[in-house]
């Protein structure tokens, strides 16, 4: 990926890489190991996060994982400041995010994608291998790590504060 703050609100473009899916337990739990300084499940530093909760992946056709959109960003809000400043990177989901979280984007310079909502079933076909790396007890709420080929994004919220959603 080219680097972050190369890229600016409102660009289109189509990620290839790894990415971890996450949502609110998977973020609560990793909140506390930071708290703890325990060992997080997979490295943070320079790692992207997938507001998503996949479904089951179908036995008969074929795919890696069942239908994987977008899951509304601001319920992990409360969490999000600490691990941009534990190393995370990037965040792609959907909605818009509080200031505290636009000011923590800017502050360690991370970035907010957009992906399509609605569109899971789409989305699936961007991914080309999928494997829990953590809770897996919380089922769709697991970590997974994520390889990706050509997954469409959007910015949202670039390094530099500036938002999709016209935020000062």
């Amino acid at each position: 990926m080219k680097k972050i703050n190369t890229f600016t609100v409102g660009q289109e473009l189509l990620f290839s890489g790894t990415i971890y899916t996450a949502r609110d337990q998977a973020h609560k739990r990793l909140a506390e190991a930071i708290k703890k300084r325990s060992r997080l499940p997979f490295e943070l530093k320079n790692s992207i996060i997938y507001y998503c909760g996949p479904t089951k992946t179908p036995k008969d056709k074929g795919k890696v994982i069942g239908s994987c959109g977008p899951t509304t960003s601001s319920r992990m809000d409360e969490f999000t400041p600490l691990l941009l400043k534990h190393g995370l990177r990037g965040m792609i989901g959907k909605g818009s995010r509080s200031p505290e979280v636009r000011d923590a984007i800017k502050k360690y310079k991370g970035i907010y994608f957009l992906t399509y909502a609605g569109c899971g079933a789409l989305l699936s076909k961007y991914i080309k291998s999928a494997k829990t790396v953590a809770y897996g007890d919380l089922g769709p709420e697991a970590i997974l790590k994520l390889e990706v080929k050509d997954f469409p994004l959007i910015v949202a919220i670039d390094a530099n504060g500036g938002s999709i959603y016209g935020e000062a």
